[in-house]
């Protein structure tokens, strides 16, 4: 149970997908403007991360390894495009709202690389069934946190009195190098 718990802590914090690896980078910037729409995306990823590994992982154990590992990347992204169909057919048919406001960003989860980053690292790092499905639980959830975070600093931006220059993409960028500074205190954590 400790090992869980660490591999969870290790991806919400000191592993952040998007503030310590930097993949998901896309929808960190592009749909991170307010909050509701932030956690919205946040939410769909998790999912997909979740359900990706869940199908990946023994998919990887089971048919392509060891004979087949070449097709990997290529067997995990048609996972991927998959299940994010399916969750754009049930958030379009059941939370319209929430389709319309994630826009182009929701099939962009298909080539998110925070998702097949995620599937492929559970493999790479040699972690079992329940242990892959825990660190892109605590990945997702780190990547909510992340574009919550940073959506409250976009918020906290609009009302804020920047010098010209700094508008728009230069204030966002510096913006998100120091939120991505703050999580190097959680460097130290776990070992």
């Amino acid at each position: 149970m400790n090992k869980i718990a660490l591999i969870l802590l290790a991806a919400i914090l000191t592993n952040n997908m998007v503030l310590s690896k930097f993949l998901g980078i896309c929808p960190f910037l592009g749909v991170s403007k307010k909050t509701n729409t932030a956690l919205s995306m946040s939410i769909a990823v998790t999912l997909v991360m979740v359900i990706s590994t869940a199908v990946t992982h023994p998919l990887y154990t089971y048919v392509l390894y060891p004979k087949y590992t070449y097709l990997e990347t290529i067997v995990f992204i048609l996972v991927i495009a998959a299940i994010v169909q399916l969750l754009e057919i049930v958030l379009k048919k059941f939370l319209p709202p929430i389709y319309k406001s994630l826009g182009i960003y929701l099939p962009l989860i298909t080539t998110n690389c925070a998702v097949l980053g995620i599937t492929m690292l559970n493999i790479t790092d040699e972690l079992n069934f329940v242990q892959s499905l825990f660190n892109a639980l605590g990945a997702g959830l780190g990547f909510m946190l992340a574009m919550l975070l940073f959506s409250g600093v976009r918020e906290r931006l609009e009302t804020a009195d920047i010098p010209e220059f700094l508008k728009g993409l230069p204030i966002t960028l510096v913006s998100a190098a120091i939120v991505a500074l703050s999580f190097l205190g959680f460097a130290g954590i776990g070992g």
